[in-house]
């Protein structure tokens, strides 16, 4: 067995056809000699460095680093059982450039092999980061499961006291005031309504094709903001149709783009304000620790002022805000929508250009 967190659920040993598995791994994945000499690279290997498996089969892994007295250095501690894995961050060589990983290497049990698992930095950075978005996302659902049942009961009853206190009083001024009671009731059981609402529709599966959804969407945002706003389509028109719900991913994308045009109001007044919807087809891509072939990447891309920096980390929380009035509940519905197709939503913002990403697993 493999003693090391580098996937060690399964035994690799000296048979070659267990390491087939390797190929369902997101990261890229080596067998090696305790010499460095290469036996096995999985199909991220091969989907990054460009080359088919066979080629890289009998070469050193030293050729591929840029600092391989890394290697050096981790090859001679698992030769004398120094370690049951070693981690190190170096450089890959892809092509002309350099790809910063985090290496992990550890020793085969049984058999004079290594297994290296490599990460890039940056995608390292991006499962963490999605690991805290999924917590986080558990964490709301429950919260305003609590919290809603505890407003519930007590807003009725103040509803309905507010309802015969009106029937019993002739001042004007006074119905006025259980008016305002009553009013404040209803809105806030429509806030609680609107937080409950992912949790509470069925989810309704049937065939979603992408650009139905990007064409509903472009027709409503023009019709609210018909002067001044450009929504631009650049499809990729080979995307194969998938299994979704069509009104709740009509939502989510209807919410990131009326967030953007909101945004845009300064850039309407002068005639440039710009919206983008973009589908591409995403491979080899990783969501909640999944990894699939083929995934959806779309984007809604603004050419607005960008997020406030002291926002983005909070920006899918419920009842997070940038615009005043807002309700804070348009960017926690749509992740929450998407994560119910196993997607997740990303964004990358700087003053001139935000961009949302959704991704969601094709078949």
């Amino acid at each position: 067995m493999i003693r090391s967190a580098v996937p060690a659920s399964a035994s690799f040993g000296l048979d070659p056809s267990a390491w087939q598995g390797l190929d369902l791994m997101a990261s890229m994945v080596w067998v090696a000699q305790l010499d460095g000499q290469i036996l096995f690279a999985n199909t991220a290997v091969q989907e990054l460095l460009g080359l088919p498996r066979h080629l890289f089969v009998g070469q050193s892994l030293r050729d591929w680093l840029e600092q391989p007295a890394d290697l050096d250095h981790a090859l001679q501690g698992a030769r004398q059982g120094d370690f049951a894995a070693l981690r190190c961050d170096t450089l890959l060589k892809v092509g002309q450039d350099s790809l910063l990983v985090h290496m992990v290497l550890a020793p085969i049990e049984g058999c004079d092999q290594v297994l290296v698992e490599m990460l890039p930095i940056e995608q390292q950075t991006r499962q963490q980061r999605e690991g805290r978005l999924m917590e986080q996302a558990s964490a709301n659902k429950e919260l305003i499961r609590n919290l809603a049942h505890e407003i519930k009961n007590p807003l009725g009853g103040i509803r309905g006291a507010a309802q015969l206190l009106q029937m019993e009083v002739d001042s004007r001024d006074l119905i006025e005031y259980t008016q305002v009671i009553i009013r404040e009731a209803d809105r806030l059981q429509t806030l609680v309504d609107r937080l409950l609402e992912p949790h509470r529709k069925p989810h309704v599966v049937g065939n979603v094709n992408i650009h139905e959804v990007c064409e509903r969407v472009r027709s409503l945002i023009l019709a609210e903001f018909p002067r001044g706003l450009q929504v631009v389509r650049d499809y990729d028109t080979s995307l194969p149709e998938f299994r979704g719900d069509l009104e709740q991913l009509i939502q989510t994308v209807l919410n990131i783009a009326h967030n953007a045009a909101q945004a845009l109001n300064s850039r309407m007044e002068s005639g440039d304000a710009r919206i983008t919807l973009r589908t591409r087809v995403a491979r080899q891509v990783t969501l909640g620790k999944q990894r699939y072939k083929l995934a959806l990447e779309l984007h809604v891309i603004d050419n607005g002022p960008g997020i406030p920096s002291a926002l983005k980390d909070r920006l899918f929380l419920p009842l997070v805000s940038g615009r005043e009035g807002g309700s804070g509940l348009g960017l926690h519905l749509a992740q929450t929508f998407v994560q119910q197709h196993h997607g997740l939503i990303e964004f990358e913002s700087e003053p001139g250009r935000t961009d949302f990403k959704i991704f969601i697993p094709l078949p």
